[in-house]
């Protein structure tokens, strides 16, 4: 029995869709750009997936509603100048184990392969560690042709340093051996926080890939509340530097 469960909601049939991939992850950011363009371009769910290799536990939302870990496909017909079908995954968890990953992420291809997808664009985050004044998109790929097309939208390429963890790397990796090539859209994040800045860069990015247009409003918003929610802590953090600095000055005149 396989450990993956997809509950179809609803047959569709699509024209050679581009897969994309945007779970949960670091800062969030595969995750707030999935969301966005799900409420913004009126995606549609077709499938939900569960499996026991997702964390042992419930969400807990709104008025005490529990929701369970889950992932969701969406398609969106005719995207953009190109008419381009897109199927989304998205959701509030990624498998905990190295094993789940590859039986969630295998038997999800599996289940598209009807679909005859395209290619596969998969988005995330890559730390930091502190914050970035101007977040950049990196950027890796599965073939020269993906490469090039990076390049030429100003995405700046990784190079020997390091992996891609989780189902933003196997998605791709996974893809390559179906003859599927698609690449890695990260956004530099700290890390620590849910970042709706790296969010916005790495969906204009996507949008200039995929040849669409989509309002990035809500993310600005939600990107200026925690840039001064931000420059409020580290004012405040600098205050008691200086609190301390004056004490022990006080100290010294003291002692002297």
């Amino acid at each position: 029995m396989k450990a993956t469960e997809i509950t179809v909601l609803e047959e569709v049939e699509l024209n050679n869709p581009i897969f994309i991939e945007a779970l949960p992850g670091v800062g969030h950011v595969g995750k707030l750009v999935a969301d966005h363009m799900i409420d913004e371009l009126d995606a549609t769910k077709f499938a939900e997936i569960y499996s026991p290799t997702f964390p042992p536990q419930v969400l807990v939302g709104e008025e005490g509603k529990i929701e369970n870990m889950i992932n969701e496909l969406y398609y969106i017909r005719d995207l953009g100048d190109d008419n381009q079908d897109i199927i989304i995954i998205g959701g509030n968890t990624q498998s905990l184990s190295p094993d789940g990953q590859y039986i969630v992420c295998s038997e999800i291809l599996e289940f598209l392969e009807p679909f005859n997808i395209s290619r596969i664009f998969t988005l995330g985050g890559v730390p930091t560690g502190q914050p970035v004044d101007d977040p950049k998109v990196l950027g890796a790929a599965s073939d020269e042709a993906h490469i090039e097309l990076l390049k030429e939208v100003g995405v700046e390429m990784r190079s020997n340093d390091g992996g891609i963890v989780g189902a933003s790397g196997l998605f791709l990796g996974l893809g390559m051996r179906k003859g599927i090539y698609g690449a890695c859209l990260m956004g530099e994040t700290p890390g620590y926080f849910i970042d709706a800045e790296s969010a916005e860069g790495v969906l204009l990015k996507l949008a200039e890939l995929l040849n669409f247009e989509i309002n990035t409003e809500k993310l600005d918003e939600r990107a200026e509340e925690t840039r001064q929610m931000l420059a409020k802590a580290q004012q405040m953090e600098q205050d008691l530097i200086n609190r301390a600095n004056a004490g022990n000055a006080d100290d010294l005149r003291y002692i002297g």
